[in-house]
């Protein structure tokens, strides 16, 4: 358990971290950015309007010859210093010829050396650039104006700190916002983590008992249909096929441990009579043989046949593109070679499919074997049918023997099942399973059926090649 829950540790931290990140860092530069934006239009702003007042005061005292007096006490219709006031709460100060104070502002100006001169001067409009200046703890942009003729001047000062402050405070709420912000996408981030990973580590926890116990049966939790969803969804199906496999893997050999120990106990019986060989008389001994021969034959066939029915859909031959009607016609000639029997072989349409020719075309030879075997009269030929239905190739074989009771019809293609009229016959019960194997393996199914006038069609179906090239639509006919 310390490992799933340091892993869900991990992954909620991760998933916390990265989440807060991203929001920190996009929460961060949009109010950077606001700031900035904010404080350079407010500085902007209060520098314009400032500079518009000592524009003001130039053009006023160019156009009208003005004495320290017009500036001295506000007029109640208005006057030059009240239209200097108003705008924005400038200060005004007045200085004498000398660069004395003759009317102090709220707060008092500082006057410095650049300003005795202007008061001074004899031209009128003369300015001192703006300075920054401090007075008291507040900070001030002043600028003097000269009235020219050796009058004096006036002073404009604007407060500047409590912008200043104002941009401040604003800067510390937007720190504080962010930081909010950040807490707020941490703890959200940390609910989505546990939220999405509650559903992971259940699957996790799934997948740990199952390696632990080895038990396939175990339930997976499945919930939603997102990807998490999905990835629980194909675990159980998974799961499912692996348990589906151990337990076709059990059959199967308890299966096969029960047919083999018919021939293993016939060979075991022989092989005591092989010590008392020099008693038996000649036909005793020759029907011993022949009985050894023949029981070593049916061992063989049945082991290979459990080989290949292991093998099932794991046979590593990679699938390609197969001709069902070339495959026929292969196994028609072998089973002509190894029987004797003629065999016809029918083909319609294109019998084109994608699949492993050796497992198609051991099925078609079980087939045709089965056939083979039954039909012992042979009196008529055993016929292969090959022909293109839709999206499926089907492959059929039919011959005149004693046929399929209808009870059986159902069970022929389970493993290691005969009927009983075949149970005297050769064989091991696993031809017609590897069959019904290599149709599921290839998208089809098998089937058995009665034949009209005696005897029985067997067969299975694969899928065609879609898009493939068309068939003739005609019937080609050819006899091995």
């Amino acid at each position: 358990m310390r490992p799933r829950l340091s892993s869900l540790r991990t992954l909620r931290t991760s998933f916390t971290v990265s989440f807060a990140a991203v929001a920190a860092a996009v929460t961060v530069l949009v109010g950077f950015l606001s700031y900035d934006a904010a404080a350079r239009l407010v500085r902007v702003d209060q520098q314009t309007v400032f500079e518009g007042v000592v524009q003001d005061l130039l053009d006023e005292v160019r156009r009208t010859p003005l004495s320290p007096g017009d500036f001295a006490t506000a007029d109640a219709d208005g006057g030059p210093r009240d239209e200097l006031v108003r705008p924005s709460g400038t200060v005004v100060q007045i200085l004498g010829p000398g660069g004395s104070v003759v009317d102090r502002g709220h707060p008092p100006l500082p006057v410095d050396a650049d300003d005795r001169p202007i008061a001074a001067g004899q031209t009128a409009g003369r300015l001192v650039e703006h300075r920054d200046v401090d007075v008291g703890d507040d900070v001030y942009r002043v600028a003097t104006v000269s009235l020219g003729g050796g009058r004096g001047a006036v002073q404009v000062a604007q407060e500047f700190s409590g912008t200043e402050d104002l941009l401040r405070d604003l800067q510390q709420r937007t720190v504080l916002l962010v930081a909010a912000v950040v807490i707020a996408a941490g703890l959200f981030g940390w609910w989505l983590a546990r939220r999405i990973t509650s559903r992971l580590v259940r699957l996790a926890g799934a997948a740990e008992d199952v390696a632990r116990t080895g038990r396939l049966s175990i339930q997976v939790p499945v919930a939603g249909y997102d990807e998490v969803a999905r990835l629980g969804r194909s675990f159980d199906r998974m799961l499912g096929r692996l348990a589906q496999s151990e337990d076709d893997q059990r059959r199967l050999v308890q299966d096969a441990g029960h047919e083999l120990r018919t021939p293993l106990t016939s060979l075991r019986t022989n092989i005591s009579m092989l010590r008392r060989i020099d008693e038996l008389p000649p036909a005793a001994r020759e029907e011993l043989v022949v009985d050894l021969a023949q029981e070593s034959r049916e061992l063989t066939d049945l082991v290979n046949e459990l080989v290949a029915l292991a093998a099932g859909r794991s046979d590593t031959e990679p699938p390609r593109r197969v001709a069902l009607a070339d495959i026929a016609d292969d196994v028609a000639v072998a089973a002509r070679r190894r029987t004797g029997r003629t065999v016809t072989v029918r083909v319609s349409g294109d019998t084109e499919t994608d699949g492993r020719p050796t497992g198609l075309q051991r099925a078609v030879s079980n087939l045709v074997d089965n056939a083979a075997k039954f039909d012992r009269g042979g009196s008529e030929p055993i016929e292969l049918v090959v022909t293109r239905a839709g999206d499926t190739v089907r492959v059929e074989v039919l011959d005149r023997g004693p046929g399929i009771a209808q009870e059986d019809l159902d069970r022929v293609f389970d493993r290691f099942y005969r009927a009983a009229d075949a149970r005297s016959l050769p064989g091991s019960g696993l031809g017609l399973s590897i069959v019904r194997e290599v149709a599921a393996a290839h998208g089809g199914e098998p089937f058995a059926r009665r034949r009209e006038g005696g005897g029985s069609v067997t067969g299975f179906t694969v899928v065609a090649v879609v898009g493939g090239r068309p068939g003739s639509g005609g019937v080609a006919e050819y006899t091995s």
